[in-house]
């Protein structure tokens, strides 16, 4: 994948820092932590009841970062934010660009704090997302997922769910929250991530700045199927238990990713009154 555009200067770079302190205990399993809290669940409720340790801030740095890994994240970013903005223009509404935090080990957001086991997350709270760039080592040997489209795929899916919350999808399935069994909202998270792949996806066929390559797509897809709750289920359980998927199977991720990717028309993408569930 090659970038034609501009990066964004919405980064802030926070590596490096002690991010509000790193859990107690922080040794935790990783992988059973990305299960539960894998591609922008919404960590309202959930990081906050996390133990922090040290409260020391460090400085942030904020714009374009010099590094690769930075500069890519900021070509993403720059790529999602043009994208976007067009997209809300015809819907006659003003897009917000979120900002994205890069962390090392642990930070405070306005969720609550998360360590770097959470993997990527969107917070609705403070409109950014966060994400250890660690992750996409542990994205190619923990699942297999490699390539920089297939990384691309998890900043474009977090920025699905900045677009959700602008567009007051996430909240009302929040509202909804209340009146559910647990069997029942799982489903709503369900739709809630399988459109936030449908918007990655979109993004994708959208983007004007990007230029994709042999192989590109098959990465993205590749990262939808790894990540699904049935293949993740299987991985740490040895059983699938659908009543607990809240993020959907891997062939709902490939599918609704692929949509988004293949229409390119946003009107396609309402999950939640789809029968491809």
């Amino acid at each position: 994948m090659k970038f034609f555009g501009k990066g964004s200067d919405n980064i802030e770079d926070a590596r490096g820092s002690s991010g509000g302190g790193k859990v107690v205990g922080g040794g935790i399993g990783i992988l059973i932590v990305l299960i539960g809290m894998f591609f922008g669940k919404d960590l309202t409720g959930v990081v906050s009841q996390m133990p922090v340790g040290n409260s020391e801030q460090a400085a942030v740095e904020r714009g374009k970062p010099e590094d690769a890994g930075g500069k890519f994240v900021s070509d993403v970013l720059g790529s999602t934010e043009r994208v976007w903005q067009a997209e809300f223009q015809e819907m006659g509404k003003q897009y917000e660009e979120p900002a994205l935090r890069l962390f090392t080990d642990g930070e405070q957001s306005g969720c609550g704090y998360a360590n770097s086991a959470v993997g990527p997350f969107y917070c609705p709270a403070d409109h950014k997302v966060y994400i250890d760039l660690s992750f996409y080592q542990e994205l190619k040997t923990r699942f297999g997922v490699n390539g920089d489209f297939a990384q691309a795929y998890v900043i474009a899916h977090e920025v699905g769910h900045h677009v959700q919350n602008l567009l007051g999808t996430s909240e009302k399935v929040q509202r909804a929250r209340a009146s559910l069994s647990e069997k029942e909202y799982n489903k709503l998270s369900v739709m809630l991530e399988l459109q936030a792949d449908f918007y990655a996806g979109l993004w994708a066929n959208k983007a004007k700045d990007i230029q994709l390559e042999e192989g590109d797509l098959e990465e993205a897809l590749n990262a939808a199927n790894a990540i699904g709750d049935d293949n993740l289920q299987k991985q740490t359980q040895g059983e699938v238990v659908p009543d607990a998927f809240t993020h959907g199977t891997s062939a709902q991720r490939v599918y609704w990713f692929k949509k988004g990717f293949d229409t390119g028309d946003i009107s396609q993408g309402d999950t939640f009154n789809s029968s491809k569930l």
